[in-house]
């Protein structure tokens, strides 16, 4: 079976997915008017209006927190060590490219996300691909596909990728038997998901930023601490990315293809740009300004935060560590607490047992709300439903500490796929509604006033929304 899987991903990974994540990035990098430079110099001034709460929905920064609590999580360390181990040191800087492309895929899907939304029962903001594919395209069917494909990874096998982390982490720093960690962290888990997504949003817009910092902290002292080896790395990965020399001193003869499958296929699990679960996130803000765009721009903040940040810190420890093809054997985690040994001492070991825990508690958290946030698109958010939901979740994340390390990565791999397939081609479709809001953006900027979003203008769009979600935007 393991084979199979093996197969398909190759298929998927080998071809299908390189050219359709690098076309449809490049694609809304040029159809926005090159977004994620023209709008750089906006971040900060975008995570300031982040903070500031609006009616009937999370703050963008909330909803930032949260995205990123889902994207952080064992692909930071773990997906960073394996895309070395597969690919060399070049796979970081296709990692880099797949981050920087992703940004402008990005701001599209969680725009569109934003201005599709709607509200729940409870007045609470809701959207998503499935939404944008309703309402947007008219095609329910395929709204439907896609939350039911998110349904299995994010309330399934993404949360089996996390705890298979974490229970190799402490087996290898404590000797933990894998079930009693799988049940800790099932069991902390379920005590945060039951708050629903406005609790979960509370809790991780402090969380993240912590966790956060402690781990690129923890990389930027073991950088500046062998300070002369750095140049000769990132000279290392680039030449190696673009098939100048063979990586890791020739150790292992890696090709052009191994570097960027490895990469981009790593760093979407990482950023997920382009997979359709950011933008679960992004609508559920009250954007300010109320403008469509700027939950874009925000959201952007995060696929740059991610991989080119947090997994850069991570690379950085397994090429300092030295030849990553010494610890191939070794499965993921369990190479990250290698290369921080090596560098460290045997501390190291506990250290990133401990910030796994952290990125894959926060993961599986912000992955049940993913999955809940689709039920409400299926008119499934009964209680009943809703309890079924976490039950299964909390039931994956103990069996994820049981199952084979490759298997699990397969089956994340190919339902990854799946999603980033079929969210693409809709936000292809879309494509011209992207434009305009990119444009409706850009306009008021440049006349100097506060972008807001006057469905009006736009009639063909405004029939396609959801009554009251831009009809009646909040003034200072």
């Amino acid at each position: 079976m393991p084979d199979f899987f093996s197969f398909i991903n190759e298929i998927l990974w080998g071809s299908v997915m390189i050219y359709l994540l690098l076309g449809a990035g490049c694609w809304f990098t040029w159809r926005t008017g090159f977004v994620q430079f023209r709008y750089i110099r906006q971040f900060g001034k975008s995570l300031k209006n982040s903070i500031s709460p609006q009616p009937g929905g999370l703050t963008s920064f909330q909803a930032l927190c949260t995205s990123l609590a889902a994207r952080i999580g064992s692909g930071n360390l773990a997906g960073v060590a394996l895309a070395i181990a597969a690919g060399g040191a070049g796979a970081v800087f296709w990692m880099w490219v797949s981050a920087i492309i992703g940004m402008a895929t990005s701001f599209a899907e969680c725009s569109l996300a934003q201005l599709y939304k709607e509200r729940d029962s409870k007045g609470q903001f809701r959207g998503g691909p499935a939404w944008y594919m309703a309402r947007g395209l008219g095609m329910r069917w395929m709204g439907v596909l896609f939350a039911i494909f998110l349904l299995i990874a994010y309330g399934l096998i993404f949360n089996s990728v996390q705890a298979n982390s974490v229970s190799r982490a402490l087996t290898f720093a404590f000797d933990v038997p894998p079930l009693f960690s799988g049940i800790a962290l099932a069991i902390a888990s379920l005590l945060v998901i039951v708050g629903g997504i406005k609790g979960v949003a509370r809790l991780m817009q402090w969380f993240v930023p912590i966790m956060a910092l402690l781990w690129v902290g923890c990389s930027i002292v073991i950088c500046l601490w062998h300070i002369g080896q750095i140049p000769e790395i990132i000279v290392t990965i680039v030449k190696s990315a673009l098939g100048w020399q063979e990586a890791a001193a020739g150790a292992a003869g890696y090709t052009l293809s191994q570097a960027i499958a490895s990469g981009f296929q790593r760093g979407m699990f990482s950023n997920e740009a382009g997979m359709g679960s950011t933008p679960n996130a992004a609508a559920s803000a009250a954007s300010w300004p109320p403008h469509p765009a700027a939950q874009g721009i925000v959201q952007m903040i995060g696929v740059l935060g991610d991989t080119l940040i947090i997994c850069t810190a991570s690379a950085m420890i397994i090429l300092l560590a030295g030849n990553g093809t010494t610890y191939i054997p070794m499965e993921g985690i369990q190479l990250m607490q290698k290369a921080m040994v090596t560098l460290t001492g045997e501390w190291g070991a506990g250290f990133v047992a401990f910030i796994v825990i952290l990125f894959a508690f926060s993961s599986i958290v912000a992955n049940y709300i993913y999955a809940e946030n689709n039920l409400v698109f299926l008119k499934l958010d009964n209680v009943r439903v809703i309890w079924l939901l976490r039950i299964a979740t909390v039931s994956t994340v103990v069996g994820g500490t049981l199952v084979s390390f490759p298997l699990v990565w397969q089956l994340a791999d190919i339902i990854m796929a799946c999603m980033a397939i079929t969210n693409l081609t809709a936000i292809l479709l879309l494509s011209p509604v992207v434009h305009t809001i990119a444009s409706d953006y850009l306009r008021q900027r440049k006349l100097g006033v506060r972008p807001e979003f006057d469905p009006r203008r736009y009639p063909d769009i405004r029939q396609q929304l959801a009554p009251d979600s831009w009809d009646e935007t909040p003034r200072e």
